[in-house]
């Protein structure tokens, strides 16, 4: 299985969310798993989208149930 990874920019163009949201969030526990090589964080494509499926509402009240995760491109 390969494993693709995304760094921090790549991960806040995907969301759309700024470099500084992640940082808070990791800091504070919020986001998928990641992991710091020789200072450079790293996300493993497979945590971030299993955390994206996690995340998924059919409604207000209730969490979408879906499929597997796509394999690396």
């Amino acid at each position: 299985m390969e494993v693709c990874h995304l760094n921090q920019k790549q991960l806040a163009s995907r969301w759309d969310v700024r470099e500084g949201t992640l940082e808070r969030w990791r800091s504070d526990g919020i986001g998928p798993p990641f992991m710091k090589l020789m200072g450079r964080v790293m996300y493993r494509l497979q945590d971030v989208e299993k955390f994206e499926l996690a995340s998924l509402h059919s409604s207000t009240s209730s969490r979408y149930r879906s499929a597997e995760v796509s394999p690396c491109r």
